[in-house]
């Protein structure tokens, strides 16, 4: 068996378009600029990606245009005919996973001045989100309770520690 598997951090480059399948199957397509550094400056390479069910759910109420995410996926290799019937390919993103990167701060302000949402911040409050999986409320959403309680996500009582070094 074959599997071709991606990861992409990156920046979403425009709001995600959410339809539905006649099943009531969510479906959002957006696309992910990652940009690398080389000797001659920066480069971006753009990635088409579709987000279902689930995905597709929170991918269009929470995601917008500027917002760093961390996605899994497979690659999808699609056939079309362009206006011309002339027959060309596409290798998209079908994600299997999304996180989502920044500050709740930074998305606002990528909305607002297109900054790119990247921050140091706390994560969203899905922690990881998969296709077909109910999103999981990660500790930083949920400060009022647990042991944690009261201090900030990246906070661990000493005492409470069981890491073997």
């Amino acid at each position: 068996m074959s599997y071709a598997k991606v990861t992409l951090i990156g920046n979403l480059g425009r709001d995600p378009e959410v339809r539905f399948t006649p099943d009531g199957r969510a479906l959002a397509n957006t696309s992910i600029a990652v940009t690398r550094k080389t000797k001659a400056g920066e480069e971006t390479d753009w990635y088409r990606v579709t987000f279902g069910g689930k995905l597709g759910e929170i991918a269009g109420e929470y995601l917008k245009r500027g917002r760093q995410v961390y996605v899994e996926g497979r690659l999808k290799l699609n056939k079309y005919n362009d206006r011309e019937g002339v027959e060309r390919h596409s290798l998209d993103v079908d994600a299997t996973e999304l996180q989502m990167l920044g500050t709740r701060d930074g998305m606002a302000r990528a909305g607002e001045e297109g900054a790119s949402g990247a921050g140091s911040g706390p994560r969203e409050s899905f922690a990881g989100a998969r296709a077909g999986a109910a999103p999981r409320p990660s500790s930083a959403g949920s400060a009022g309770s647990g042991p944690t309680a009261g201090r900030g996500a990246d906070s661990f009582p000493p005492e409470d520690d069981d890491i073997p070094f």
